[in-house]
């Protein structure tokens, strides 16, 4: 009997595979339903994929074959994320030019992939991308300039997050607990002039769900981050000075109970409103804020501290005169930089009048239990919940049911205004980096802000010796690229020398695949309104409110600026999960990661794909264990032995039926496991039926079915299998089986015969066996007749399960 070789299959399948174009979609006009299946494109920021990469693009191939073989046209492209920091933080780590190592690690990683052997287009001229290529990063550089030119790209000097780390600005998105997402250093503040994408302006619009198939718990991340919120805006006098501050609150209806207010220290009117003698505490208070990151100051349980302004607001419900003190947890980013203090029913603001030690707590709900006293501890404030006391208009209502009335009371009085506000802060996009897309403006000293002309993309990034950042663009150091004329006047002026984040760049690709070889314009509306939005859309939990919030973004704008007919870029997205290793995530400095290419090179990469499949549910993951994937090895093993084993012809007709019906449950379980992208399941199902026909054997038809559920699992496998059987084409060329539902409808049942208690023997008996006959053969059977020799003193029977039988 032959014997499977995994490696030369696999390098043979993958030659005829390309020369055959198997991988490619008819993207002009496709005979069949479309169906766009993308997986997050990677950094190429080493010289190799891990096992991450491996687990994302290998089921994700197996559910493209799979919808290939449901009769659809699809279209699964690759490509790679190549500016950014990754790639230059992976440069400067080996000193070699980023422009070097990107090419390498591109070249390398596209060896690997096409291991993988997968319907991903690396061809030259294919639908393949980079974004460091100036035939991508010009049309990043033109959907710069429709964002400019529609007022959604602006530059504005403001307090911006500074990793001293990376030595450039990084987005709220882009700060974790106060750290750089990537390189972990303290982020600090820096008032910096830099460019923004006016995301706000879309905060509703992002908030629309409707109609995409996402993870709910992605759904809420991306809700909270955005952060709408209903409030009024609520004007209070300053006392003796011709100013006023408007305060944002959602529980206006506890404004009976106010006694303070708090200004940002970064407020423009926070001098205005100071007096003489506090001015010099407040500056110096200011100062020491500058040192902090917005995340910091939000941080909950940090010890509250402010300094008082000497100004004092006046409150018109009550005529109470509350002082305004500044502190830095109240931020020029979020409602209008002004809180008003409940210290009574808001535990924040409890804590910063117990720090400040002579704020008056008034209470105006009622205690959980009636009480109407003071409030002397954190654990009295009453929030939520309750009856409203000491608020005339409001007394007797509930907390819900005075806020609407309050609202009104204040609107029709001048003294408020509805609101709706937003967590979301515009996206921050310059990079005081080198690698990456030059923004496209000029500034003219007559002219001022001048964006560069579309016929003059793209603005070509320059090669720099000297790319380690230094705090400020490395394209600084470039003469010829920063002194250019105005293409206005003409006169002498400069380039801009940050580039754009990256998520810049990843935040439009999807549109790009379909019409990758436009050199006329970034794609063709006809094409990728045919084609868009992506059906199937793979990758990490981690980007919900980056990467995914940002191209839904992009998307958006140009929806609305007419360049794309469908409004959402991801119509369904799954998340895969995470491989461990002996229950820890892997890294280096634990040395615990497990190189794809050993175990690919020695047991190829059919079982490499399996195992990680197998390992458990593709959007929990699993743990990897290095004995676990020879168990798959020799299913290969088995299942090509079962391929070559012809069915004997001995065959009773029952045993016939009983073999249809395994091969028929395989495919129902299988396709039922596979449509819902339980792949382990599936493998699990065909290891079943292997165990129980590889003796017997299968006749053609049945082994042509069972390769067409290998097919998507075991690419390489499955065309050697189905080419032995005599034909000429692709299994990806054949319709996914059905089940015959004849077959599903069980005429037998698997018993388990027992002697003193220990399994002796199996039959599969017909479903409609009496017990006497159940029982009789039973005892009839060779392996547990020969444990029953002395007297049967009692037997069980317990229908469809047991037959068990005591002997003394």
């Amino acid at each position: 009997m032959q014997s499977y070789n995994a490696l030369e299959v696999e390098k043979k399948w993958q030659a005829k595979w390309r020369e055959s174009g198997l991988h490619k979609a008819n993207l002009a006009s496709p005979e069949k339903e479309k169906y766009y299946n993308l997986t997050m494109f990677p950094y190429p920021s080493g010289d190799k994929l891990h096992i991450g990469h491996w687990y994302n693009y290998g089921p994700v191939d197996t559910w493209g074959r799979y919808m290939k073989m449901k009769g659809y046209e699809v279209f699964q492209p690759m490509g790679f994320d190549s500016f950014g920091l990754p790639a230059e933080n992976y440069a400067i780590k080996t000193g070699v030019h980023p422009a070097e190592t990107t090419r390498a690690n591109i070249d390398k990683m596209k060896q690997q992939i096409g291991a993988i052997g997968g319907m991903y287009d690396l061809e030259p001229g294919g639908t393949g991308l980079e974004t460091s290529s100036p035939e991508y990063y010009k049309w990043t550089q033109w959907l710069f300039l429709q964002l400019y030119k529609n007022g959604l790209a602006y530059r504005k000097e403001a307090p911006v997050n500074w990793c001293p780390g990376c030595m450039t600005v990084l987005a709220n998105e882009q700060v974790d607990e106060g750290k750089c997402e990537r390189c972990k250093s303290e982020v600090v503040q820096k008032n910096l002039r830099q460019w923004f994408f006016k995301i706000t302006s879309y905060a509703d619009k992002l908030l629309d769900y409707e109609g995409l198939e996402w993870p709910e718990k992605t759904v809420l991340m991306q809700k909270h981050w955005i952060g709408r919120k209903e409030g009024i805006n609520i004007t209070y006098k300053i006392k003796s000075l011709d100013e006023a501050l408007t305060v944002f609150t959602t529980r206006p209806e506890t404004n009976f109970g106010a006694s303070f207010v708090v200004i940002s220290p970064e407020h423009p009117q926070t001098l205005a409103i100071c007096a003489p003698e506090q001015k010099a505490a407040v500056v110096a208070y200011l100062e020491e804020t500058k040192k902090k990151s917005e995340l910091d100051r939000q941080m909950e349980g940090r010890k509250k501290t402010g300094v008082f302004t000497g100004a004092y607001a006046i409150n018109e419900l009550t005529g109470y005169e509350m002082p305004v003190y500044t502190a830095d947890y109240a931020l020029m980013g979020f409602g209008t930089g002004v809180v008003v203090g409940v210290p009574g029913h808001d535990l924040r603001d409890f804590e910063f009048a117990e720090a400040m030690g002579n704020i008056e707590i008034i209470r105006v709900i009622k205690g959980p239990h009636g009480e109407m006293g003071p409030i002397t501890c954190k654990e009295e404030v009453q929030e939520d919940e309750g009856e409203i006391i000491n608020s005339e208009i409001l007394d007797g209502l509930t907390p819900l049911q005075a806020i609407p009335k309050m609202m009104d009371y204040l609107e029709s009085r001048g003294m408020g205004k509805r609101v709706v506000n937003f967590r979301l802060r515009d996206w921050l996009i310059s990079r005081q980096r080198y690698w990456g897309a030059p923004i496209p403006i000029i500034y003219c000293e007559k002219c001022g802000e001048v964006a560069v002309p579309d016929e003059d993309l793209p603005v070509v990034h320059p090669h720099v010796e000297d790319y380690v950042p230094k705090g400020t663009s490395p394209l600084a150091g470039s003469e010829e690229f920063v002194n250019v004329k105005c293409p206005r006047c003409s006169a002498p002026a400069k380039r801009e020398v940050d580039t754009m984040d990256t998520f810049v760049c990843s935040s439009w690709y999807f549109l790009r695949y379909p019409d990758a070889g436009n050199a006329q314009e970034p794609w063709s509306k006809d094409r990728v309104n045919q084609w868009m939005p992506v059906d199937m859309y793979i990758g990490g939990p981690e980007h919900a409110c980056m990467h995914l919030l940002y191209a839904r973004f992009i998307h958006k704008v140009m929806h609305d600026l007419g360049f794309v007919e469908a409004k959402e870029p991801f119509k369904r997205l799954v998340h895969q999960g995470m491989v461990t290793k002996d229950g820890a995530k892997m890294s280096k400095s634990k040395g615990n990661v497990v190189s794809p290419d050993e175990f690919v090179n020695k047991y190829g990469s059919d079982v490499f794909r399996m195992y990680l499949m197998f390992m458990g549910p593709f959007t929990d993951g699993g743990d990897w264990n290095d004995r676990g994937i020879t168990g798959v090895a020799r299913f290969v093993d088995r299942f090509y032995r079962m391929m070559q084993v012809e069915q004997g012809e001995g065959m009773d007709e029952q045993e016939q039926t009983q073999l249809r019906q395994v091969v028929h449950q395989t495919v129902a379980r299988a396709s039922e496991a596979v449509a819902n992208m339980n792949f382990n399941v599936a493998i699990a199902a065909l290891m079943e039926l292997t165990n129980k026909a590889l003796e017997k054997g299968l006749n053609k038809e049945q082994k042509e079915i069972v390769t067409k559920i290998l097919a998507p699992l075991a690419p390489h496998l499955a065309e050697e299998v189905w080419a032995e059987l005599g034909h000429k084409e692709s299994v990806f060329n054949e319709e996914w089986p059905k089940a015959d539902p004849q077959f599903l409808v069980k005429s037998t049942v698997t018993y388990a015969v027992q002697v003193n208690g220990k399994l002796r023997a199996t039959l599969d008996l017909p479903i409609e066996t009496s017990k006497e006959e159940a029982l009789a053969t039973a005892r009839a059977h060779p392996n547990a007749a020969k444990f029953m020799l002395g007297e049967i003193v009692k037997e069980i029977f317990v229908p469809g399960k047991i037959i068990g039988f005591v002997v003394k």
